[in-house]
C-alpha cells in the first residue's frame, strides 16, 4: 500500500476504507497471464495496487507495474471496473478494504521481470486455462470479470 493509505491508516486503524487502485493483466502469446506470488499472503495475484493522491487510474497501473514487476508497457488498455460488497477484503495486519478497481491489460511489455519491492516472492506467467488453485480472492474477481470482458468483446 502506498503512502497515501498508510497515512490514513494512522488515523482510523483497522476500520474499513474504500481503497481505488489499477490492476494489469499482463498477457503474454495470447494466453498466459502474470502472476505474483505475494510476499504478505503467500498467495498468487495480480500486478496492481492503490492510487495516490493526484494519479490517474492508468498512471496507478502504469506505477504499479513497475514497482512490482520491473516491467513497463506501452499498450495500457482500460478493459473495466469492479467494486461492490464482494471486493472486501481484510489484510493480514487487520486492516479492512473496500476495493474499487480499474482492471487494465498489457500485452506488449518491455523490461526485464524482477523483484524489488518485497511485495513478491515470485514473478510468473500461467496459462489462462492452468491457474494456480492458491490464487487472492481479489485477484480471483479480476480475472473473472476480465475474463467475462474478452468473452463479450468476441
Amino acid at each position: 500500500m502506498g503512502d497515501y493509505i498508510m497515512d490514513l491508516r494512522k488515523s482510523v486503524g483497522h476500520q474499513p476504507l474504500i481503497m481505488v487502485g489499477s490492476g494489469v493483466m499482463v498477457i503474454r502469446n495470447d494466453n498466459e497471464l502474470l502472476l505474483q506470488l505475494r510476499s504478505d499472503t503467500k498467495d498468487w495475484g495480480i500486478p496492481g495496487g492503490a492510487m495516490e493522491l493526484g494519479e490517474s487510474l492508468e498512471q496507478t497501473a502504469r506505477r504499479e507495474l513497475l514497482e512490482e514487476t520491473g516491467l513497463q508497457t506501452k499498450d495500457l488498455q482500460f478493459v473495466t471496473m469492479i467494486s461492490g460488497q464482494d471486493l472486501y477484503y481484510k489484510y493480514p495486519n487487520g486492516d479492512e478494504v473496500y476495493n474499487v478497481i480499474a482492471i487494465h491489460k498489457a500485452t506488449e511489455v518491455e523490461g526485464e521481470i524482477k523483484m524489488e519491492d518485497g511485495e513478491s516472492l515470485d514473478l510468473r506467467y500461467f496459462p489462462l486455462h492452468q491457474l494456480p488453485v492458491n490464487i487472492q480472492s481479489i485477484s480471483r474477481k479480476m480475472i473473472e470479470a476480465f475474463q467475462a470482458c474478452n468473452i463479450m468483446q468476441r
